[in-house]
């Protein structure tokens, strides 16, 4: 008798769920027995013929009773369930070979002083910027984009962290005006981390924790989207200077794929790029914490605060592993 796989398991969880969120007719079949279904998504041997494979080698793989899979057989299901390229390239994480290993804690995430300077520059030009690490771990942030969101080197160490703001946060849900979308798009790259770090154990804490606190993260995870971010805008409600729409870009470093900077801006001339000049030239005590870092002019530098501030919970805990 078959045994599901480790590895085959995670796959064939992702295979259900995207087969099951593929209409007939996104799929482009015309079959005139459609109408009488009692499922929306394809059938297992629709999908198989779609990607020219047999109904059993399929089967197989989706009950995770096939430990391994070609990538020309990938491609061809990520083609036929008609997944975009984070989808696509999770698909092959997913059914790549991982060898058994004793949990452990991955390495420390530092940012780069190259990156300090960078975050100090786009102050400077008045565009928010913050650096996220493996679990959607907030690791750097320069002062308006803690004026803007949420000042997270207020937080304990454990907390600094956007899954948990976005969906533990009361304040995220007044913040972002479309929050479900917002809400979404995060469980989705938690699913892609995950997918790439499937043994790391802060990782897996935080899912559970979410789990038990969030109805809706419970929700999102379940559907198996996966997320990454590139470009797109975002929608703001803060509370000292109204709706803003934000645009941003995803950057990530060549040499730390798990660190992604991310550089907000505006369209010159709108009203959101007044309201962002009107934020970053607030003073400390007229901001707080609540969609904030601040200081008053002639405080500290950027530099100065911002070198000491969010890091993850190992680089804080000073007992890491180097």
């Amino acid at each position: 008798m078959d045994r599901e796989h480790p590895t085959s398991a995670s796959m064939a969880e992702f295979l259900r769920s995207a087969r099951s969120r593929l209409t007939p007719q996104e799929a482009g079949l015309d079959d005139p027995g459609l109408g009488r279904r009692r499922v929306s998504g394809l059938r297992r041997e629709e999908l198989a013929r779609l990607a020219g494979v047999s109904v059993d080698y399929y089967t197989r793989l989706e009950q995770g009773r096939s430990p391994s899979a070609s990538a020309e057989v990938l491609d061809a299901l990520a083609t036929a369930l008609h997944l975009d390229d984070a989808e696509r390239s999770h698909l092959h994480t997913l059914a790549r070979p991982r060898p058994a290993r004793r949990r452990s804690r991955p390495r420390p995430q530092r940012v780069h002083p190259a990156t300090w300077d960078l975050l100090d520059t786009l102050q400077q030009t008045c565009r928010p910027a913050f650096v996220l690490g493996r679990r959607l771990d907030v690791l750097a942030h320069n002062q308006l984009a803690g004026r803007l969101i949420t000042d997270f080197r207020a937080l304990p160490a454990a907390e600094r962290n956007q899954a948990r703001f976005v969906f533990l946060d009361p304040h995220a849900r007044e913040l972002y005006r479309d929050w479900t979308r917002v809400a979404a798009d995060t469980a989705a790259m938690l699913r892609l981390d995950a997918g790439r770090h499937p043994d790391d154990p802060a990782l897996s804490a935080l899912v559970g924790e979410l789990s038990i606190h969030s109805q809706e993260f419970r929700r999102f995870w379940s559907d198996n989207k996966v997320h990454r971010r590139t470009t797109g805008t975002k929608d703001y409600h803060h509370p000292l200077v109204g709706d803003l729409t934000i645009t941003y870009q995803a950057l990530t470093p060549a040499d730390d794929p798990d660190q992604t900077l991310f550089v907000y801006g505006t369209e010159p001339g709108s009203p959101s790029e007044t309201a962002l000049r009107l934020l970053a030239g607030w003073g400390a005590e007229a901001v707080g914490t609540r969609g904030v870092t601040a200081r008053t002019p002639g405080a500290r530098s950027k530099t100065d605060d911002l070198r000491e501030g969010p890091r993850p919970p190992e680089d804080l805990s000073g007992d890491a592993p180097g």
